[in-house]
């Protein structure tokens, strides 16, 4: 029995892992091998590879492919048309799968709560830390720490930000949330919530 629920025009291979309660909308292709978490929305004209890792209570806009070895971990939001790359020298010539003496492809992971903007790239062999927020149009090139707020090509450090989605202000290298009030520690280059 399916406890998941699915357009019509969704194309749903049967070794595919899809958890209770996640709804996948028109066009969208999830291949054998995929696993999708429970209470995860995936919006139409999305490809969901065969090796990648989706956790509980995500949400993927319309129009992103999660390729091969791209995990999202709980809670991570992608934005419409958000990108990731699993092969940083790709050539038609030379697949990696043919000719790994050339190269392999590369995992992504992106941490418990992370959120990506809306046209995003992700390239791979990279980790984006728990709650950071990656802005609209970023190109993102290295890890990013947790509660980063990254914008701009190639993505720099702008901020921080609350997982409730709020900048962060510090004073004194410590900060209460203006809108969930949970508080926080800065400790060098990395916050901490306390």
């Amino acid at each position: 029995m399916k406890l998941f629920w699915a357009h019509p025009s969704a194309i749903i291979d049967d070794k595919a892992h899809i958890g209770a309660d996640t709804k996948i909308w028109h066009f969208t292709q999830v291949l054998a091998g995929a696993h999708i978490g429970t209470c995860c929305s995936i919006g139409h004209n999305c490809l969901i590879g065969s090796k990648s890792h989706i956790g509980n209570g995500v949400k993927i806009e319309s129009n992103t492919d999660v390729w091969d070895l791209v995990e999202l971990e709980d809670y991570v939001f992608v934005g419409p048309s958000a990108v990731f790359v699993n092969d940083l020298n790709p050539r038609a010539k030379y697949p990696k799968q043919k000719f790994p003496e050339f190269g392999t492809w590369l995992p992504t992971v992106v941490k418990k709560g992370a959120s990506i903007g809306a046209n995003a790239t992700i390239l791979c062999g990279i980790t984006i830390g728990e709650y950071a927020f990656i802005g609209a149009g970023s190109v993102v090139t290295k890890n990013i720490r947790p509660y980063a707020l990254i914008i701009g090509i190639p993505g720099k450090l702008a901020g921080w930000i609350c997982e409730c989605g709020t900048k962060l202000i510090f004073k004194n290298k410590k900060t209460v949330c203006s809108a969930c009030r949970k508080r926080y520690d800065k400790k060098g280059e990395r916050i901490i919530r306390v």
